[in-house]
């Protein structure tokens, strides 16, 4: 590609400003040839006169068209400039009288051409403008030496043409800072525009509602979950935006809040309770420097979730007593366990070996208790690997039918072909079937097929199901919403863990346990990945 392709085209406004000028200067020359006849003296019209007229009218034409100027080559404007300068010269030539102050129109032209060009030709525009000075100064010369042989004078020529060069230089440079000065506050346009966009995008994906005003308390941004917080319409909102009205005409009662919070607690503390439209929210002030001069930030969230968040700390806070109280409490309950058994042992009074059998109960019901909940402490902490799940399944159900004795008939097997393998962790879901299995076995009929286990896959072939179903009497649907919180059992003897405990490892694994319940008995499903080959 040549150079000529990659100038960049002339601003429309320094195009506009030379086409002005240019139009100015004939206008002004024309004017100073016209004088003579205004003062009727009638003379017959020079050749000066209609050489005015022509540029003048070259000059009048140019400026009504001067957008076609604009164009990539820049050939014609270059020629244009070209001429200007040309003109000027012969008018020196032929305008003795006014020759200094005509040649000083040179430096305007050379301005403009650097201005135009990028300051790309100004050099070369005032180069033309030095031969044309020189030039038209030596035919001066050569004419007067004839009448005068001493008469030898280049000064003012020189000096002119000094003082072209010097303008081309300056008017070089300053394009050159001002193009670079340009260049970069349109990248920081540019980069201001993209932060801008991108702290939209953040607002607008925000959990919480942000509103922005200025220091008068005008809205300045907002986003969606502002106006679902505060029960608004997004349409409210912008016509608040567009005519700048205050944070007041829109919710009057955050406006109060903050014209009652003292200077010093605009900065990130704990959030305001503050009930608007029957709706809880928490309400957070921030300014945006050290004070309201450059406005402030008004964060809204839902309380409801503030005090979720809490409770969730709280939990995690007692989770973790919890099991350092589960863990000491183990030892001294080993040992009440350990004598109770001696005492079983030399014991012959019924009473008395009664009373110790009710301790003993009670021990392990204690010692179960803690193990769930050092389970539960520990469910993070998995040790996954691959295996078949069809021969998991199969050691699992002779197992679970040897040790809790359950007859075979009564608890029925079925695994369909080429299910594959899983990555889970054996201890995990170990407990989790059994655990779902007891309670299945325990609230069944007890009878045949009461109690089935089966392995099936699901259309996509992405995921293997366990399911777990028994023919009771299904869950009472006012427990099922606490189907799975710890604590939670309708018998007598049960922790209330193992469900939860249960849908904590499945989570842990990647997998998840899920349950349906009618009038004919339950199931509990338990959806795994399957491992593609």
């Amino acid at each position: 590609m040549s150079a000529t392709h990659l100038e960049k085209a002339p601003d429309l406004q320094h195009l506009r400003l030379y086409s002005l000028y240019r139009l100015c200067a004939s206008g002004m020359l024309l004017g100073s040839q016209l004088w003579p006849y205004l003062k009727q003296t009638y003379e017959p019209p020079s050749f000066v006169f209609w050489l005015l007229v022509v540029f003048f009218f070259y000059a009048l034409t140019v400026s009504f068209s001067f957008r076609h100027l604009q164009s990539k080559s820049g050939l014609a404007l270059k020629l244009q400039t070209s001429l200007d300068i040309v003109f000027i010269v012969v008018m020196m030539h032929f305008l003795q009288g006014g020759q200094s102050g005509i040649g000083l129109l040179l430096i305007i032209n050379i301005i403009f051409a650097g201005l135009i060009s990028d300051g790309r030709f100004a050099m070369f525009y005032a180069a033309i403008a030095t031969i044309g000075i020189l030039l038209e100064n030596t035919h001066q010369v050569l004419k007067h030496s004839l009448q005068d042989s001493n008469y030898n004078d280049y000064s003012s020529a020189v000096l002119l043409s000094l003082s072209c060069f010097a303008t081309a230089w300056l008017a070089q440079t300053l394009t050159s800072r001002m193009q670079s000065s340009e260049k970069l506050a349109t990248e920081r346009g540019q980069d201001i525009e993209q932060l801008a966009r991108t702290n939209a995008l953040i607002t607008q994906e925000m959990p919480n509602g942000v509103l922005v005003i200025d220091q008068h308390q005008r809205l300045k941004h907002y986003n969606l979950q502002a106006c679902k917080l505060l029960g608004l319409e997004d349409s409210q909102c912008q016509e608040i935006v567009k005519s700048q009205a205050t944070l007041s005409m829109l919710t009057p009662a955050i406006t109060q809040l903050l014209q009652s919070a003292p200077a010093n607690k605009l900065a990130p503390q704990d959030a305001t309770k503050l009930t608007i439209n029957n709706r809880d929210l928490g309400i957070r002030f921030h300014a945006i420097s050290e004070n309201t001069d450059n406005g402030v930030v008004i964060f809204i969230e839902d309380w409801s979730q503030i005090q979720t968040q809490a409770h969730q700390v709280k939990l995690a806070a007692l989770g973790r007593l919890t099991a350092n109280i589960a863990h000491e409490i183990r030892n001294p309950l080993s040992a009440i366990s350990h004598a109770t058994q001696l005492l079983q042992e030399d014991s012959v009074d019924p009473g008395t070996e009664r009373m110790l059998q009710i301790i003993s109960d009670n021990v392990q019901r204690l010692d179960q208790i803690i193990k769930d909940v050092l389970e539960l402490n520990r469910r993070d902490r998995t040790n996954q690997e691959q295996f078949k799940i069809k021969n998991f399944i199969q050691e699992f159900y002779q197992q679970f039918c040897a040790v809790e004795k359950i007859d075979p008939q009564n608890f029925t097997l079925s695994i369909a072909e080429k299910q594959g393998s899983v990555v889970f962790d054996r201890r995990h879901i170990n407990q989790i079937l059994w655990n779902l299995c007891k309670n299945g076995w325990r609230h069944s009929k007890q009878q045949a097929r009461s109690l089935q286990l089966k392995v099936t896959g699901d259309k996509s072939g992405q995921f293997i199901h366990v399911l777990i179903k028994d023919d009771g009497d299904g869950i009472d649907p006012k427990i099922q919403p606490h189907l799975f919180e710890p604590f939670m059992t309708t018998e007598k003897t049960g922790t209330g863990l193992g469900l939860f405990i249960a849908r904590e490892l499945a989570e842990a694994n990647g997998a998840k346990l899920d349950y349906s319940s009618t009038l004919s008995g339950t199931q509990f499903s338990l959806t795994i990945k399957k491992v593609l080959v």
